[in-house]
């Protein structure tokens, strides 16, 4: 009864919301035509701002959405989301990073092969899509698909043509739970780089991967610049130390600026093969033993960053690293070129990178019941993969229930990989997946070639730039 009411309230609050924008419309003398003015007629919808850009409208807009979807009725917050319109006849791409959505015009891969729209959403908890209060219980999976789904009911009057869901990395997994609760809604999902964390104590997969992945002159040189930083902790702690007065550092969330340096440290070598290629070996010093200070702090800084464990650093991520310590899991890996003596605390759990205020509970099933969809009911989902990505060695695989869907891996590329990258058959083989996913033409599929032009300036293509140890 209780539920009958909650849902009676919240639907007598949209009509009454749609009955003001269809008499406003009436008042003017006809429906909206401009793409602006339909987006502005959706109940919720603000405008924040209209960027230009050549062959694109592009709109940055505001969404009211529920605090929780669950209970529409108590409280709303502003959702952040842009639109790259091409035109309301084209295929859409429905993009998040699972984190801050960017604000100047960008275009995913996907969106380039199928010459689309692009719906791109920020996460909700990454300011500004922040309740206040922030009733942090409300950060979930399922409320993050909610919102997803409520966008997408949204648009679809506007966008009428098929949809495709993506993402890389956070945006990845956002991707493919939202696919998981909302399985109606998407015509196709590509989820990039996604990691899978099923067993969250159960980590030997990144053990076995740092043992062979590159060559094992790299491992060697990074094994040992890695060490020589925990080696020289006392003078490039007294360095850090400067470093964090210099530019009002704090480390209270961490519990002080010793635990933040090694955090830094032992993303060390994760870090360099997440965002850097073999070839870039060459810049790592070759006998860490006798590199300076400068040589062995500057290694670290470029390849880990030494802001990542401040409470400055933190505080962006404080709903990622919330979610890893809730639902999504975080990696623990061993350090066997490296004496115990050396590590005091190793790989530190979510709940370290998390104020205090914050409580946190983990829930075990979370991952294992996205896990068991993917495996037997996934349909039209590509998953592409890096091979020399560490987040990609617990990764999503679909079962025998699962239909039209598939694993690539693009050789030798590492955080950034995607389906260009891909060994020709297997980018064939994605590429018309994605067009037909699309809905487009049979002729247009069997071509299997992007059909918009590469931009340099909107087609990203390296891997999204995040401290390490962040998907």
């Amino acid at each position: 009864m209780r539920k009958a009411l909650r849902w009676l309230l919240a639907l007598t609050v949209f009509i009454g919301t749609l009955s003001t924008a269809a008499g406003a419309a009436t008042a003017a003398g006809s429906e909206p035509t401009d793409i602006k003015d339909r987006l502005l007629s959706i109940p919720g919808m603000s405008l924040v701002q209209e960027k230009p850009y050549p062959g694109y409208r592009y709109f940055v807009l505001n969404y009211t959405q529920p605090v929780d979807h669950r209970h529409p009725d108590r409280g709303t917050f502003q959702q952040r989301i842009t639109v790259l319109h091409k035109d309301v006849s084209r295929p859409t791409v429905f993009y998040t990073s699972g984190y801050n959505v960017s604000t100047t015009p960008s275009r995913r891969e996907p969106t380039q092969i199928v010459d689309g729209n692009q719906v791109s959403l920020e996460y909700r908890f990454f300011t500004p899509s922040r309740p206040d209060p922030a009733d942090w219980s409300k950060l979930d999976i399922w409320q993050a698909a909610s919102d997803q789904h409520r966008v997408y009911e949204a648009l679809k009057p506007v966008y009428s043509a098929n949809w495709l869901a993506t993402g890389g990395s956070k945006g990845g997994m956002t991707a493919t739970y939202y696919e998981r609760f909302y399985p109606h809604d998407m015509d196709g999902v590509v989820a990039y780089v996604a990691p899978n964390d099923v067993v969250n104590n159960e980590d030997s997969a990144y053990d076995r991967f740092f043992a062979r992945v590159g060559t094992k002159e790299c491992r060697d040189r990074l094994n040992a610049v890695q060490r020589e930083a925990l080696v020289r902790r006392e003078p490039l702690e007294k360095r850090y130390a400067q470093y964090a007065a210099d530019n009002g550092y704090t480390f209270t969330t961490i519990g002080g600026l010793d635990r933040a340096y090694e955090a830094v440290v032992l993303d060390y070598v994760w870090g360099f093969w997440q965002y850097s290629l073999l070839k870039d070996c060459d810049t790592v010093p070759a006998r860490a033993a006798t590199a300076t200070d400068d040589e062995i702090w500057n290694s670290v800084d470029t390849i880990s960053g030494f802001s990542a464990y401040t409470d400055q650093g933190l505080e962006t991520y404080t709903p990622y690293y919330y979610q890893a310590g809730t639902q999504l899991g975080a990696p623990t890996i061993h350090f066997p070129s490296i004496e115990d003596k050396l590590i005091r605390y190793g790989y530190q759990p979510p709940r370290n990178f998390v104020p205090r205020s914050i409580p946190m509970r983990f829930q075990p099933q979370a991952m294992r019941d996205v896990d068991s969809w993917v495996r037997h009911h996934a349909t039209h989902m590509l998953f592409v993969y890096g091979q020399n990505d560490p987040w990609g060695s617990e990764r999503f695989r679909p079962g025998k229930g699962a239909r039209d869907s598939y694993v690539l891996t693009a050789p030798g590329m590492n955080h950034g990989a995607n389906v260009a990258g891909l060994v020709p058959d297997q980018k064939t083989l994605a590429t018309a997946r994605i067009l037909k996913w699309a809905g487009l033409s049979p002729a247009t599929v069997a071509q299997a070639k992007p059909l918009a032009r590469y931009d340099a300036r909107l087609d990203v293509r390296d891997a999204e730039r995040e401290p390490a140890l962040r998907p």
